[in-house]
């Protein structure tokens, strides 16, 4: 028997473009002091980085397939990333060879390092209610005469899609020259890619443009809000406020939620004018009669997907808001300057209302991976005996 581990050390999220680094161990278990023990032989070894793909039937119309398997037969010494895996492999990378003819003796183990930058040109890792897709790191392994057993390590790919064209000079210096790091050290560390990526994440979501709309309804208008931007990264606090001393109509309370639109194109829907399915992230309710301002806070999740549109699927992110108002004017509770008792004011039990919804597009992009990693779901680490 041999026990093979893979370890993702850096953590199991990453930027598509970045560099995965996975350290793969294998280790013959048997003390060296047993007698009975005797060495182990494997026949090859090797990896790749495939993206499974999978549908719901009810939602999406996916083109036939034929009679395209997946399943691969255990005499087959082919290398199939994706054998017994539901769904469509949309994206793989070439497989990388290990090693070939690894002998191990009781109580020894060697531990080899693979590398491959994710594809940029893939899809993030998406779990929606119609559509999937899902990264795992593959490792094969064969003994002579032998079946393939296959580890999988899954991972969390995030994408930068829709980002702007960077403000700057792509071979200007990005970062405020530091006197304490060696020029060679600084330039190396501009010239990588994800270090790059995040500093135009950061750029781009730091920019502050206060946009200002008018609430109102067939009968008139109801408060002014302010929203400060509307291009954020996960982890960040959406925050907005409320001026209800500007309104001719008094609201009674107001909700905001944070909304994520999942959209099936057109060719590939089930079904013509297939409705879009929404999934809430959080919600804030208050009550506000008689309240002259108003705010709230919603934090965008870490674990979410960010918006991205692919050739099937098309994520895009909002806020919806409902508010409910009163039909007639409601008078303010009156409070005398030299009154001494206590007054308790107690809200009518009766009130005509109107409710009202209103949506606003905002844009949701990456964070970077390592934080991102702290909340997965996945552990970047794996293991199997064969």
């Amino acid at each position: 028997m041999i026990e093979v581990v893979a370890s993702m050390a850096r953590g199991p999220v990453f930027l598509a473009g970045e560099l995965l680094e996975c350290l793969i161990t294998f280790t013959n278990p048997m003390s060296h002091l047993s007698t009975s023990a005797s060495s182990e032989m494997l026949a090859w070894a090797s990896a790749q980085i495939h993206c499974q793909f999978h549908a719901s039937e009810n939602r999406v119309a996916l083109p036939s397939q034929g009679n395209k398997q997946d399943v691969q037969a255990d005499s087959d010494t082919v290398l199939i990333p994706s054998r017994g895996e539901r769904g469509q492999c949309v994206l793989d990378t070439p497989p990388k060879i290990l090693f070939c003819d690894l002998r191990l003796d009781p109580g020894e183990s060697k531990t080899y390092s693979y590398s491959e930058v994710v594809p940029v040109d893939g899809p993030p890792s998406f779990r929606g209610q119609a559509v999937k897709y899902v990264y795992k790191l593959t490792i094969g392994c064969q003994r002579v005469n032998s079946p393939i057993k296959l580890l999988r390590v899954p991972f969390r790919v995030l994408v930068l899609q829709g980002m702007p064209e960077p403000p700057f000079p792509q071979d200007e210096e990005v970062c405020p020259s530091n006197p304490f790091l060696e020029e060679e050290e600084a330039s190396r560390r501009d010239a990588r890619a994800l270090e790059r990526a995040l500093d135009m994440l950061m750029v781009t979501t730091s920019r502050r443009c206060p946009h200002m709309f008018n609430i109102t309804n067939t009968r008139g208008k109801v408060a002014k809000f302010c929203i400060f931007k509307t291009v954020y990264r996960l982890g960040e606090d959406i925050i907005g406020t409320f001026n209800f001393s500007e309104g001719d109509i008094p609201c009674l309370q107001y909700s905001v939620s944070l909304q994520s639109e999942e959209e099936i194109q057109q060719q590939y829907q089930r079904r013509p004018g297939q409705a879009v399915s929404v999934t809430g992230h959080g919600r804030h309710l208050e009550s506000c009669l008689h309240t002259a301002s108003s705010h709230f806070s919603l934090p965008i999740p870490l674990n979410v997907t960010p918006g991205f549109s692919t050739d099937v699927v098309t994520l895009r992110w909002r806020l919806h808001f409902e508010f409910v108002t009163a039909r007639e004017p409601m008078e303010p509770p009156t409070v005398l300057q030299n009154q001494s008792e206590v007054t308790v004011w107690a809200g009518a039990e009766h009130v005509d209302v109107d409710t009202f919804s209103w949506n606003l597009p905002i844009k949701v992009l990456p964070t970077n991976p390592a934080l991102a990693s702290y909340v997965s779901q996945f552990t970047g680490t794996n293991s199997i005996s064969i």
